[in-house]
């Protein structure tokens, strides 16, 4: 029978209570040193979609901000594919440390909850919402070259033979359910075109292989300034700054037709209260900088009206909101 390791006069209990108390300390303790220590080591923020894209564009102006306040590099790398799925499961699965964040989007942390039917993350549990850099409705463009001039000229191609068709950056997009709405909205039956990619689809648009899409303001003004596209309508409840020239489509059809898409900062769920904190207060530096907010104003990017407080009770509003979309639209993706 192999001996004890203890002296007989300690009870094996105790000891194993006073151990285990002794290594949560240690653990304790060893955390709060690294909280009050970070960051000490460049952060990264992971953008799930590619370089060039309004996500991308977001990302980068608030995370050259939030370096100047957290006395370190913040590296903007991006991870794009799978509808944004692939950065973003990168992120779920990080350490929560604070050193890796994603940029996430009303695609990445609402309609993929539902589009997908084996979604690789939980866009609420696996994450905590750092902070929310703003909003962007889209614009339903056309071609300039097109004789279509309103909503009523764009309606009046339905009757045609060939029908009205519609252009996105693919299955599930902000832009294709935008179009899905419009198409309940109006009573009008309308053919969904997805592209790859959102730059795609806008070619086809400007050459009138497809009447019109829903795309967001940074990417479709310098074409409509360049008198290659005509914006007919604002997909959000209020005018963009971005074109106020243009109406909304609330204000042409009627109350019910309010999306825009949004980006939320986020880290993996378990980051210590204190990384936390240090991270929100950087990234409210950076949105309080009135350079920040012209730049992102300019990428037709506005706050919104969503609190610090709010944001986890905001992001589980989203998923139901659009939930309802995807599933009027038909989109799933395996």
């Amino acid at each position: 029978m192999p001996r004890s390791p203890l002296p007989p006069h300690v009870d094996r209990r105790h000891w194993l209570r006073s151990s285990g108390a002794l290594a949560a300390s240690l653990f304790l303790g060893q955390a709060r040193a690294q909280a009050t220590d970070f960051p000490n080591r460049p952060i990264r923020i992971i953008v799930p979609f590619g370089a060039g894209t309004s996500t991308d564009a977001v990302t980068r102006l608030v995370g050259e901000a939030m370096s100047k306040s957290l006395g370190q590099p913040v590296v903007v790398e991006n991870k794009s594919g799978g509808g944004g799925t692939i950065g973003t499961e990168n992120v779920a699965r990080a350490p929560a440390d604070g050193y890796t964040l994603v940029m996430g989007t009303v695609g990445t942390h609402a309609i993929n909850k539902t589009l997908f039917r084996r979604l690789s993350y939980d866009p609420v549990r696996d994450f905590v919402p750092v902070g929310f850099p703003g909003q962007t409705p889209t614009l339903l463009v056309v071609s300039a070259a097109s004789p279509v001039r309103s909503l009523k000229d764009l309606l009046a191609l339905a009757g045609r033979p060939a029908g009205l068709s519609f252009a996105s950056a693919g299955n599930g997009t902000s832009g294709h359910l935008a179009g899905e709405l419009l198409k309940a909205r109006l009573g009008v039956e309308m053919t969904h075109v997805p592209y790859k990619e959102g730059g795609q689809a806008l070619s086809d648009v400007m050459s009138g292989q497809v009447q019109f899409m829903f795309y967001h303001p940074a990417a479709v003004m310098p074409l409509i300034k360049a008198g290659k596209l005509r914006a007919l309508g604002v997909s959000g409840a209020l005018r963009s700054p971005a074109a106020p020239d243009v109406p909304t489509l609330e204000e042409q059809i009627g109350k019910g037709f309010d999306l825009v898409a949004w980006f939320m900062l986020y880290a993996p769920a378990g980051t210590p209260p204190a990384v936390l904190a240090r991270l929100r207060s950087s990234f409210a530096s950076a949105l309080a900088s009135a350079e920040v907010a012209d730049k992102l104003a300019a990428q037709g990017v506005e706050r919104g009206q969503v609190s610090s407080e709010d944001l986890g009770g905001f992001n589980q509003r989203e998923i139901l909101k659009w939930a309802e979309l995807v599933r009027r639209s038909g989109a799933q993706v395996d």
